[in-house]
């Protein structure tokens, strides 16, 4: 009796698109482990991904707005989520392989820091001028998951991570449409957070934009997608129209300017800075006070390498407790 992950394998053989990567040409894993009878190897990875505490903490880190008291701001938890949704609508629709381009999804932000790309900026000051978060999530996934055995995932998926952004390019199609979907999930959804906040109304954006791609979100999500499929079916190439990718990069070049960089959302984001600074510069000096996982790869890694990783992984609110507890005093109560 075949096993069922056997089966998934063979039936790629007849569904999936000669541009697809089928999991059977996989590169493995750096650990060789015996396969699973009900699952493929890149199911297997978005199940670990999913699993993971890395994955867990994304919950409560932030995508733009900073710890919102307001549940209802995208965290970098539901922009995964939303990316992955996006992905895998992409990938059925050119019959590519949804389970590569699912785990690819999953994973992609693992390694970001606290308090967003404010948080990436202030580990480039005070640790390396080239840290970024994709690198960070490839470190995350191969060293840090696991107590330190990392999640020993396979090379597509692993690939797919570190080259979801950037002038980074994937070596599947599947790691490229993520990279896709990441800018239309979060273009998309911070427009409608930028919104709720006050900050922006959609009156503001250019009207020859909303013109080509729509005024509302899930039209705008839909145009986005539709261009893409349309673009890249039965091509060995992902790709969007020209009318379509020249609006989204003008709406991104947009949110730049008035959400992203200028907006009243970023003006805590100094305080952010330092605040992640002085905990780098205090557990570089004391590395003994970090958690275990980080001081036994001291040896390994450097303390550097190991405040940074202690650092980033931190969530939002987890970093600023941190920093009360080093810096702020506490009120004096006595006995009473």
């Amino acid at each position: 009796m075949s096993r069922i992950s056997d089966v998934f394998v063979e039936r790629e053989q007849g569904m999936l698109s000669p541009f697809a990567f089928f999991t059977s040409q996989t590169r493995g894993r750096e650990k060789p482990i015996s396969p699973c009878p009900n699952r493929t190897e890149f199911q297997r990875d978005r199940d670990r991904i999913i699993h993971s505490k890395s994955f867990r903490r994304l919950m409560h880190k932030t995508q733009v707005f900073f710890s919102p008291l307001d549940e209802h701001y995208r965290t970098r938890l539901t922009h995964t989520l939303e990316v992955t949704q996006i992905a895998r609508i992409i990938a059925r629709a050119l019959r590519l392989n949804e389970d590569l381009t699912e785990a690819i999804a999953m994973g992609h932000d693992l390694g970001h820091t606290p308090f967003g790309h404010a948080g990436e900026e202030a580990l480039r000051r005070c640790f390396d001028p080239h840290f970024s978060h994709n690198e960070q999530s490839l470190r995350v996934v191969d060293c840090l998951e696991r107590d330190g055995e990392g999640l020993n995932l396979t090379y597509e998926v692993r690939d797919g991570i570190v080259n979801h952004t950037g002038n980074r390019q994937a070596a599947t199609l599947e790691g490229v449409i993520v990279k896709y979907a990441d800018r239309i999930a979060y273009i998309n959804h911070d427009i409608d957070d930028a919104c709720r906040a006050g900050i922006l109304s959609l009156g503001q954006i250019p009207a020859g934009i909303l013109d080509i791609l729509g005024r509302g979100n899930s039209e705008r999500i839909n145009t986005m997608v539709t261009a893409l499929i349309e673009s890249s079916e039965n091509k060995p190439e992902i790709s969007m129209t020209k009318t379509v990718a020249d609006a989204m990069m003008a709406l991104r070049d947009f949110l730049f300017e008035r959400v992203y960089r200028n907006s009243a959302a970023k003006q805590e984001e100094e305080k952010a800075k330092k605040l992640l600074i002085s905990l780098y510069q205090y557990y570089s000096e004391y590395p003994e006070q970090m958690p275990a996982l980080y001081r036994d790869n001291i040896e390994r890694d450097g303390v550097a390498r190991c405040v940074c990783d202690y650092v980033s992984g931190m969530t939002d609110r987890y970093a600023i407790r941190t920093y009360e507890k080093l810096f702020i005093p506490e009120v004096w109560r006595g006995n009473n």
